[in-house]
């Protein structure tokens, strides 16, 4: 049977074939449509529980949150039982919020507010606690040391379930803009002159008269007063910061002979912990240098850590050093890139007892030249001399090809779920926005590889 046509209003009626259908007669009125009505009320009996479906990601990530220990947080919170003051946001549920959020690639507070209202998952999450983008704005960069916490706790319950194992560990860099702009740098002389507009905003701003017909409330009046106040602690660490990289520079020449310029040294007015460093589509942007570590097997994150230097050089041996004191276990190798293979670092790392797969800089020009790359020089150390040697081996080189398929992988899925630039200012928040997306990334991580492992048990 050939289906109706849709039909509207405004069209004329359609051509009925008489071999098909009878002929509509010429009396008839106009067609008979069902027509949406948006208007009439309703009542339906279903709960929140009832309209998210059963195998929903919300649910797996309440489930994760509800097991971990949160006593530290529930400890910070003054309102308690049989005395006054409002009661507080489960931080349960805020933290669940942030962790479903973080997963589908949303970091504005704003945004996860408006979703709270109108989509089913955040509803179910919430549960009916009405949640402001400031409270989740300030959950979401207050409690790092907590973060970092919970992702060593969660590793360790991961680790005991059996689907993390500390074997190969690869280590990359993932750069990340900040929440500066280029034009936001200046030197010392326009630091101190902004320094001074700044202080005398402040006085200003403090000796106004509330009285006055043409003042502000006092509402908006405190809101200037903490604007003012906020950039002149910004311009006020920017001349610090500054102060710290000009030592930094001076260690550098007297070093490695590298010259500078003391006057052309420039410091963010709007993030003073922000550098300028190169980004990965070749151009040269204010951001931050975020370093993941992850296993090759099973490919979860077990090291984070955020700087604002725009080398990776000097990054392995602090992370070898933290994936061990997370985990318990010392990796039984790190796979890094050219970048990482100072030779420092390496030394350090091998007679700490982890062998290091990282390629020879230079290595093909060596070889060019006569030179076998994979001998020993005469001021390398045992373990730079174990490094040369290993690398030259056909098994090293196939352990190595692992790297890019685990870090390169990793930092591809946080750069999915939005970690291309940062909304907060200063490395110790960058570094909490960073801890939720390796929070998410664990977790999603941990139900793709229970899921392959209960196939494997089917099968």
């Amino acid at each position: 049977m050939i289906p109706e046509p849709l039909l509207f209003p405004d069209d004329p009626p359609p051509a009925v074939p008489p071999t098909d259908r009878a002929a509509r007669p010429a009396t008839a009125g106009p067609p008979r449509l069902r027509l949406p009505q948006r208007h009439q009320v309703e009542f339906r009996s279903a709960s929140l529980d009832q309209l998210l479906p059963p195998d929903h990601e919300a649910r797996l990530v309440w489930a994760f949150v509800d097991q971990l220990d949160l006593s530290a947080l529930l400890r910070q919170i003054r309102a308690v039982a049989h005395h006054p003051g409002q009661p507080a946001n489960d931080p349960r549920l805020l933290l669940a919020v942030w962790l479903y959020a973080t997963t589908q690639g949303v970091g504005s507070a704003r945004e996860v507010a408006r979703l709270c209202e109108a989509h089913i998952a955040y509803q179910w999450l919430c549960g009916g606690v009405p949640l402001c983008s400031k409270s989740l704005s300030d959950f979401r960069i207050a409690h790092t040391t907590r973060l970092n916490d919970l992702l060593t706790q969660s590793l360790a319950a991961m680790m005991h379930e059996g689907l993390v194992e500390i074997q190969r560990v690869a280590q990359d860099g993932l750069r990340v803009r900040a929440s500066a702009g280029a034009s936001s740098f200046r030197r010392k002389p326009t630091l101190r002159r902004c320094l001074e507009e700044a202080r005398a905003q402040v006085a200003a701003l403090e000796n106004q008269v509330d009285e006055d017909q043409g003042a502000a409330s006092r509402r908006q009046q405190a809101a200037r007063e903490r604007s003012a106040r906020e950039r002149q602690q910004r311009l006020e660490k920017a001349l610090r910061e500054r102060e710290q990289l000009a030592q930094r520079r001076e260690q550098q020449q007297q070093e490695k002979g590298k010259a500078y310029d003391p006057d052309e040294l420039r410091v963010s007015t709007t993030d003073p912990e922000a550098r300028r460093m190169k980004m990965p589509d070749g151009g040269t942007r204010p951001g931050y240098n975020v370093q993941l570590a992850t296993t090759t097997a099973g490919g979860f994150i077990v090291g984070v850590h955020v700087t604002n230097s725009g080398s990776d050089g000097g990054q392995l041996q602090p992370m070898a050093e933290q994936v061990e004191k997370r985990t318990g276990q010392k990796p039984q190798a790190m796979l890094v890139d050219g970048g990482f293979t100072t030779l420092s670092d390496i030394e350090h790392v091998e007679q700490d007892g982890i062998p290091v797969y990282g390629p020879i800089k230079a290595e093909a020009k060596k070889k060019a030249q006569g030179i076998d790359p994979h001998q020993p020089r005469k001021k390398d150390g045992p373990g730079v001399s174990a490094w040369r040697a290993r690398m030259g081996t056909e098994e090293a080189k196939g352990i190595y090809r692992l790297r890019a398929q685990t870090a390169e992988w990793a930092n591809a899925g946080v750069r999915n779920r939005g970690l291309y630039q940062v909304r907060v200012r200063g490395l110790h928040k960058v570094l909490a926005v960073v801890l939720w997306h390796a929070l998410a990334h664990n977790l999603l991580r941990a139900v793709a590889v229970r899921q392959a492992k209960t196939a494997e048990g089917t099968a």
